[in-house]
C-alpha cells in the first residue's frame, strides 16, 4: 500500500487519533482510534506499534516508522 491518504498511511493513522491526550499509552491510543471510528487495519497498526508509551503524536509516528512494511498493511 502506498503512503498517502487512506489505508494505513501515517496521515490516516493520525486522523483517527484526533483528541488523544498525551502522554498516553498504546491502549489509550487504540481506544481513541476506536471511538473515532477507525477501521480494523488502523487498530492493528496501533496494536503492533513497538512502543507502549507516547509523549506526543511525533512519538507515535516514530514508532510507526519502526514497523516493518508487512505490519503496516491490512491482514
Amino acid at each position: 500500500m502506498t503512503r498517502g491518504l487512506g489505508g494505513t498511511a501515517p496521515a490516516n493513522v493520525q486522523n483517527y487519533l484526533k483528541g488523544a491526550h498525551y502522554p498516553t499509552d498504546k491502549d489509550n491510543l487504540v481506544a481513541t482510534a476506536r471511538s473515532n471510528g477507525a477501521p480494523k487495519e488502523i487498530i492493528e497498526v496501533l496494536e503492533n506499534l513497538p512502543v507502549d508509551e507516547f509523549g506526543g503524536p511525533q512519538e507515535v509516528m516514530k514508532a510507526y516508522g519502526q514497523l516493518d512494511e508487512s505490519e503496516r498493511k491490512p491482514s
